[in-house]
């Protein structure tokens, strides 16, 4: 079920009437809803606002709508845009189609098209999350072989053990077949086709992953670079966010105090980040008994020092459960666990030479403290 709440839309039209309905409309239903009179203002807005959802007319003065558009997908690909167009406008809509918009909506607007077109960007948003989730689960297994074949007693007991595990993903493919259903349900060949589409290459890729496993033998050296640190937490808090929606689990992504420049390996941190974060995430959902769930990430600079700290008040966990959490293969989920997720983790932290300290108390919290050397 997506709360809509947590799905933020901007409006930009010209006319005041228009805006006004469709705020109306869209804001009834539940979505969060900023407007814009002119392209230019909504750039300010998206920028600042960081919308999941971008509604526009075509034609505007300052900026017309495809050129927003343009500069929408150029600042972030992700964003979903849909065009508002008069029955004269077929060719500048063919060329926002072009542009990656997602749809469009004739003039005289009818509600109940707009709502469904709404609905179909929101899903292609959570499918395409789902399907980025288990693409990077995949490469990190892949990034770690070395690491995983120094715990298993032979190369035939890794490869059986992490093909297993790749199968068990293919089930929880659940992006696809959700707007595979959707598009049944509404009658849309369109929209079924597009799960197909996705499914298929979510498919691929694990079929590609499986043999790169195969394959691959030499373990990866650590790409340490100077990296931009709030511009690296909001990549966070994007991903984070999107796998919220529909939970009700608030993030608090704290970076008051954070060190402006960080110097490390960006995409294998930011895995292992993401790692503790979902393992925050399952925490949350595992927990029945509060009726509200937060999440919080913060990163410190503490003399020569940097302190990641991610604090959950879900489920926790037991002193034996805490002990093992490291532990390749070891999974406190059942069969929706893997096992790799939080060894892989540690194994990063490590290779950056920093180290992890967790505390947590069952049924209440838990907490992850990271601690690296900073050596920028």
């Amino acid at each position: 079920m997506i709360d809509r709440s947590q799905v933020s839309i901007l409006i930009v039209d010209d006319e005041e009437d228009i805006r006004d309905i469709l705020e109306i409309a869209l804001m009834d239903i539940g979505y969060v809803v900023f407007l814009a009179e002119n392209g230019e203002k909504a750039f300010e807005i998206f920028k600042s606002k960081q919308p999941d959802i971008v509604i526009t007319d075509i034609k505007m003065p300052v900026m017309n709508g495809i050129e927003l558009l343009r500069q929408i997908k150029r600042e972030n690909p992700a964003t979903e845009v849909l065009m508002i167009t008069g029955h004269g406008d077929m060719d500048l809509t063919i060329r926002s189609l072009k542009y990656e918009a997602i749809d469009f909506i004739t003039k005289p607007i009818n509600v109940d098209i707009l709502e469904i077109a709404v609905e179909k960007a929101v899903e292609k948003i959570i499918s395409r999350q789902k399907l980025l989730e288990y693409t990077q689960k995949l490469e990190l297994l892949i990034l770690e072989k070395s690491k995983m074949a120094d715990h298993l007693s032979s190369l035939g007991l890794m490869i059986g053990t992490i093909s297993h595990n790749i199968k068990g993903l293919l089930t929880n493919l659940d992006g696809g077949v959700y707007v595979v259903r959707s598009g049944l349900k509404k009658k849309d060949t369109n929209t079924v086709q597009e799960g197909v589409d996705l499914l298929e290459q979510a498919i691929e890729r694990i079929k590609k992953m499986i043999m790169d496993i195969l394959l691959y033998s030499k373990e990866r050296k650590l790409n340490r670079t100077v990296i931009d640190t709030r511009g690296f937490m909001g990549q966070i808090k994007q991903t984070i966010e999107l796998k919220l929606k529909g939970t009700g689990i608030a993030f608090h992504c704290n970076d008051t105090q954070c060190p402006e420049t960080m110097r490390l390996d960006e995409e294998f941190f930011m895995a292992a980040l993401i790692n503790i974060l979902d393992n925050a995430i399952d925490a949350c959902l595992a927990d029945g008994d509060k009726k509200e769930h937060v999440i919080r990430f913060e990163i410190l600079k503490k003399t020569d020092q940097l302190v990641f700290h991610i604090h959950d008040n879900g489920c926790g966990m037991d002193t034996q459960t805490k002990e093992k959490i490291f532990n390749l293969f070891f999974s406190s989920k059942g069969t929706k666990g893997t096992g790799f997720g939080l060894y892989i983790s540690n194994s990063i932290i490590k290779q950056h030479g920093g180290s992890i300290h967790v505390m947590s108390k069952k049924g209440k919290e838990t907490d992850f403290k990271i601690i690296l050397p900073d050596d920028t």
